[in-house]
């Protein structure tokens, strides 16, 4: 059976270990079920991105997406930090390290920020329950103090985009999730 935790420091993150089946062909892991995360909407599309060790992604935040990632090939340092006004964990930040070592996954609801460190090369698949929107592809700065993240580097490989974004203080009223 797979185990499946609820976040104490951040409301609606879920976290599960699946069960891995294994033997001298290699192995077997179930890495999504729907009831695993009770409540969620249904999952709509599928992503999947490769990256070298040392990039950092984000973070980045939606208004009405949420999304599940795993990592089946190499390690991710994940740093999760609640933006959602009014949340009883709002300002709280998670870090958690996932990949191939625990086959770990994590549910991360709207309004939660989201980001992570590829401590190796590594694979990242994720799951979303809207289909793509730039209108709702924001972000918050990676290297904000207020989030309190101690990231393993102060020189990350970095898109354009996550170099810019707003520190948490800075982000516009209509754009905090609620």
């Amino acid at each position: 059976m797979p185990v499946i935790e609820k976040s104490d420091t951040i409301l609606g993150v879920v976290v599960v270990t699946p069960d891995v089946h294994g033997d001298n062909r290699g192995r077997f892991v179930e890495t999504f079920r729907k009831e695993w995360v009770p409540g969620a909407a249904e999952m709509v599309q599928a992503n999947r991105a490769d990256r070298k060790a040392g990039a950092l992604v984000g973070l980045h935040y939606h208004l009405h997406q949420a999304d599940y990632w795993y990592v089946p090939f190499g390690r991710a340092m994940v740093v999760l930090h609640d933006l959602r006004a009014g949340s009883p964990t709002d300002e709280a930040t998670l870090v958690l390290e996932i990949g191939e070592h625990d086959h770990r996954s994590v549910y991360i609801p709207p309004g939660v920020a989201h980001g992570f460190y590829a401590m190796t090369d590594m694979t990242i698949t994720y799951l979303v329950d809207h289909y793509y929107n730039p209108d709702d592809e924001l972000g918050v700065a990676w290297d904000d103090p207020a989030l309190g993240v101690t990231w393993p580097t102060t020189t990350p490989e970095l898109s354009g985009r996550d170099g810019s974004n707003p520190k948490r203080a800075e982000i516009a009223p209509n754009l905090r999730p609620a």
